[in-house]
C-alpha cells in the first residue's frame, strides 16, 4: 500500500467539471432575470412618483396655490418644475412647493449621461392616449423603452 497514489482521477474531474457547468449555466438566467426584475421595480415606482406628483401640481392649480394663465390645462409645463417647485400663491412668505425630492430617471433608459427629465417620454393633455405626445403641458409620462417586461407587456404601456 505504500506505493499507491492519492488524488483525483481524470474521469473524476471530468464529471466534477461538468455537474460545475450544468449548475452555473442554470443560474446566470437566474441572475439576469433578478437585475431585470430590479429595474422593472424602479420603474414603477418612478412611474408612480412621477404620475403622483403631477396630479399633485393639477390639485395645487385648482385650489390656488400655484397660479397658472387662463388658457393652461393646469398641468405642469415641464417635468423639471415638479422638482425645482414653484411659488406658492396662497402663502405671503412666497415660498415653493415642491411636488418631488428630485425627478427620478427611467432605469431602462440606456444612455446614463442624460438628464433625468430627457429619459421619460412626455404625453400633453391634448394628445390622444394611443399616440402620446409632447405639447404645452405634461399631462403624463412613459418609458422611451422599446423593450418588453417579464409580464409580457411593452414598457411604454406601463
Amino acid at each position: 500500500m505504500a506505493g499507491r497514489h492519492t488524488g483525483f482521477s481524470l474521469i473524476e474531474l471530468v464529471v466534477t467539471l461538468t455537474i460545475v457547468s450544468i449548475l452555473a449555466s442554470a443560474l446566470i438566467p437566474l441572475g439576469q432575470w433578478s437585475v431585470k426584475r430590479q429595474q422593472e421595480a424602479e420603474l414603477r415606482q418612478a412611474l408612480r412618483d412621477i404620475r403622483s406628483a403631477i396630479d399633485m401640481y393639477k390639485k395645487a392649480v385648482e385650489d390656488g396655490k400655484v397660479v397658472v394663465s387662463a388658457e393652461s390645462s393646469g398641468y405642469p409645463p415641464n417635468l423639471e418644475v415638479l422638482a425645482n417647485g414653484m411659488p406658492d400663491a396662497s402663502s405671503e412668505k412666497k415660498r415653493l412647493i415642491r411636488f418631488l425630492r428630485r425627478l427620478p430617471r427611467d432605469p431602462m433608459f440606456p444612455e446614463k449621461g442624460v438628464p433625468a427629465q430627457d429619459t421619460w417620454g412626455k404625453r400633453s393633455y391634448a394628445s390622444p392616449p394611443d399616440a402620446p405626445q409632447a405639447g404645452a403641458d405634461v399631462f403624463d409620462v412613459y418609458s422611451l423603452s422599446t423593450g418588453t417586461g417579464l409580464n409580457g407587456i411593452a414598457y411604454r404601456e406601463w
